[in-house]
C-alpha cells in the first residue's frame, strides 16, 4: 500500500515540480533566483539544522545521516507562504504554495543507506514596476517580470565505517529554465520596447558530510557534523529577443534575435561557491536535543554576466542556526500528546546579496510538531510534521522592499520494512 501510494505521488507531482512558480519575491530578480533547498520540515522547524540524524527520517542536506536509517522512508513536503511586501509608500499582501521535496530513503544493511528524490533548487517569480521622468518630462514606465527556476535530482549514500562515525556523499543534477522580461513605455509614444531573456541551465555539484555521535555517560549523546557542498558548476544556454509593441493593443510589432555570440554571451558559466557548515549539539536520544550550526560561503565570487545588473553586488555569505526538539515520552501507550515531537529554532542569514548598497539579510523563527500516525507494525513510526515560520527579509531603505512572511510547512514521512526475510513455522 505505502509503496504504491508513493509511486503514484511521484508520478503525479513530477510535472508540478517542473512547472510551479516557487516564489513571489522581488529579490528573485537577482542571481539565479531564491535558493530553496532548506531541508525537510523536521529540519526546517529546528531553525534549519542539518546535523541531526535518526533511524526513521530522511535528511536532505546531510548524506551521512543515511548511515543511521533503519526503515525505508518515503517523504514529501509542501509549504504555503503569506507575504507582506512594503516600501515607504505602500504595501501589498500575496501568497504562494509549493511542493518542496519528494524523496525516498532505503537502508542497505547495517549502518548503510541510500536516498534519491527531487526538489526545487532555486525559483524566480517577480513583478516590478518602476516609474521615472525623463529629460523631456515624460513619464517612463519599466515593467520587470520573471518566472521559472532550477530543480534538483539527487542520489545520496551514507555509511558508518566505525562506531558513532557516519560518512556520506550526494551527487546533485540541477536543471531548469529562467525567463526574464522587461517592458518600457514612454508617455505619449505609440510604441513601447520589449526585452525578453531566457536561460536554459544545467550542471552538477556534490555534497560531502560527516557526523560523529559519541555517547556521554551512556545516557547523553554529543552531536557534531561537517557538511561541505562543493561549488555548483552550471552552464547556461542563453537567448535574447528585443523589439517593439503597440501600447494600444499590446501586439508585438517587430522582434529580432540578439546576436549573443558576438558578445560571448550565448553560453555562460554560473559558479555558485562552496558552502561549508559546522554543527555541534547535545541531547538524550529519543527525548530531547539542542544544537547550533554555522555556515559560510565565499559568495563574493559569484556573477551572472548575461543579466548584467548594475545595482547588485555580492559579498561573502554566512548563516547562524539554533534549534532542537523535545518528546515527553515516545513509548507512552496512552496519552497521544506525550508522543508528539515538539520542535523550535531560529536562524539568521547574511545572504551575500547587496542591492543599492544595502545588505539583504533574513531572520526567521520556527516551531512545529511531529504527529505520530497509527498503522500496522511495519509503519508505526510514520508521522505527519507540521511547522510554522515567521520571518523578515530585506529593508525599505534605498528604495528597496521589505518582506515579512508567515510560512506553513506540512511534511509526510512514511516508513516501511523492505527486504525482510519471512519466517515459516
Amino acid at each position: 500500500m505505502v509503496k504504491k501510494t508513493l509511486f503514484a505521488l511521484f508520478c503525479a507531482t513530477s510535472f508540478f515540480v517542473h512547472s510551479q512558480n516557487g516564489t513571489i519575491s522581488p529579490y528573485s530578480f537577482f542571481g539565479i533566483g531564491d535558493f530553496r533547498g532548506k531541508g525537510t520540515v523536521e529540519n526546517q522547524m529546528m531553525g534549519g539544522l542539518s546535523m541531526y540524524a535518526d533511524s526513521i527520517h530522511v535528511n536532505l542536506r546531510n548524506p551521512a545521516a543515511y548511515s543511521r536509517l533503519a526503515l525505508t522512508t518515503y517523504t514529501l513536503g509542501v509549504s504555503h507562504r503569506e507575504f507582506r511586501l512594503k516600501d515607504f509608500t505602500e504595501e501589498q499582501n500575496t501568497s504562494v504554495t509549493n511542493l518542496d521535496y519528494l524523496s525516498v530513503g532505503l537502508p542497505m544493511g547495517k549502518n548503510m543507506g541510500i536516498g534519491f528524490g527531487l526538489m526545487p533548487f532555486s525559483s524566480v517569480g517577480y513583478g516590478l514596476v518602476s516609474e521615472v521622468t525623463n529629460a523631456d518630462e515624460e513619464l517612463v514606465t519599466n515593467i520587470f517580470t520573471g518566472e521559472g527556476g532550477l530543480n534538483r535530482a539527487y542520489f545520496s549514500f551514507g555509511f558508518q565505517p566505525i562506531k558513532n562515525l557516519g560518512l556520506g556523499a550526494t551527487i546533485n543534477y540541477n536543471f531548469g529554465t529562467l525567463e526574464y522580461q522587461r517592458l518600457q513605455r514612454v508617455e505619449g509614444v505609440q510604441f513601447g520596447t520589449i526585452d525578453n531573456r531566457t536561460s536554459k541551465i544545467n550542471g552538477f555539484d556534490f555534497n560531502y558530510s560527516a557526523i560523529y555521535t559519541p555517547k556521554i555517560k551512556d545516557k547523553y549523546t554529543l552531536y557534531s557534523s561537517v557538511v561541505v557542498n562543493t561549488q555548483v558548476n552550471l552552464v547556461s544556454e542563453n537567448s535574447e529577443v528585443i523589439g517593439s509593441f503597440s501600447q494600444e493593443t499590446g501586439q508585438e510589432i517587430e522582434v529580432v534575435d540578439v546576436d549573443l555570440d558576438a558578445r560571448n554571451l550565448r553560453n555562460t558559466e554560473l559558479k555558485i561557491p562552496t558552502t561549508t557548515t559546522l554543527g555541534i549539539g547535545f541531547g538524550e536520544e529519543r527525548k530531547w536535543f539542542m544544537g547550533a550550526e554555522y555556515s559560510f560561503q565565499q559568495f563574493s565570487s559569484f556573477e551572472n554576466r548575461f543579466l548584467g545588473q548594475d545595482n547588485v553586488q555580492y559579498q561573502d555569505a554566512n548563516s547562524y542556526a539554533f534549534g532542537g526538539y523535545f518528546v515527553p515520552n515516545y513509548t507512552a501507550l496512552s496519552g497521544y500528546f506525550k508522543r508528539i515531537t515538539y520542535r523550535a529554532g531560529l536562524r539568521y542569514d547574511v545572504t551575500g546579496l547587496v542591492v543599492n548598497g544595502k545588505e539583504i539579510n533574513n531572520f526567521g523563527i520556527t516551531f512545529g510538531f511531529g504527529l505520530p500516525l497509527s498503522g500496522t507494525i511495519t509503519d508505526r513510526f510514520s508521522n505527519l510534521n507540521i511547522g510554522f515560520e515567521l520571518g523578515r527579509r530585506g529593508t525599505t531603505d534605498a528604495g528597496l522592499i521589505e518582506e515579512s512572511y508567515f510560512k506553513i510547512n506540512v511534511g509526510l514521512s512514511l516508513n516501511a520494512l523492505w527486504f525482510q526475510k519471512r519466517k515459516i513455522n
